[in-house]
């Protein structure tokens, strides 16, 4: 059980420092290159994220309490799969699979349960304070997920002859992220590549009786 609680505690820790670092060095919209001056394909721009991953937005505060409680029973879900691949000794890459996703998961639960709770609200004027004495901007399951990787590798404008989107702008990739949303990703690829090559390769059926050869004991 090791090696998936190595894991996981790796990616919680990068995940949440750099979620800490973010949300209280930056302003709300802030964005700086990520690679330096000149380099506009990659940047670290502070977005907070009501909603689901990658930006996505889902039905108001109702919502956000019903996606977080969902989220909380996932991670019980999961959990219960890493437990039961680990004791069954799947192989070392699901295992790692399923630890990226646990770890991905809990990461955003964080967020959305207690940084409400933690910082003042940030905006385009001000940089959150950690604890601040009037209190937190939101209330427990209430807060923001902090999205800070933003990569606009591709730029343009579409088509004129394109029905219906022809010469709008477009950009990939649009969605802005962190840490904990890229370890869900790339553990639930993980998870579907394993499952394509555990799929066995049907075999010939040996059980058939031998071909008539045309001579039989007795002619």
């Amino acid at each position: 059980m090791k090696r998936p609680i190595l894991i996981i505690l790796a990616v919680l820790l990068a995940d949440q420092l750099l979620k800490f670092w973010v949300k209280l060095s930056f302003f709300l919209g802030e964005s700086v290159p990520l690679f330096g001056e000149g380099h506009t394909w990659a940047y670290l721009q502070f977005v907070e994220n009501r909603g689901m991953a990658f930006g996505l937005e889902f039905g108001g505060k109702l919502g956000k309490v019903a996606l977080t409680l969902f989220r909380m029973i996932a991670l019980v879900g999961i959990g219960y799969l890493l437990r039961k691949a680990v004791r069954e000794k799947h192989r070392p890459a699901m295992v790692t699979s399923l630890a990226l996703v646990f770890a991905g998961a809990l990461g955003n639960i964080i967020d959305s349960a207690f940084y409400g709770l933690i910082f003042d609200a940030s905006t385009p004027f001000q940089k959150a304070v950690l604890f601040p004495e009037a209190g937190g901007y939101a209330s427990f399951l209430h807060g923001a997920v902090v999205d800070m990787f933003y990569f606009p590798l591709v730029q343009g404008q579409l088509p004129q002859w394109l029905p219906i989107w022809g010469g709008q702008e477009f950009e990939f990739f649009r969605p802005v992220f962190n840490i904990a949303d890229a370890a869900i990703s790339v553990g639930i690829v993980m998870v579907i590549l394993l499952q394509r090559h555990a799929v066995p390769t049907p075999q010939a059926d040996n059980t058939a009786p031998p071909a008539d050869s045309g001579t039989h004991p007795g002619r």
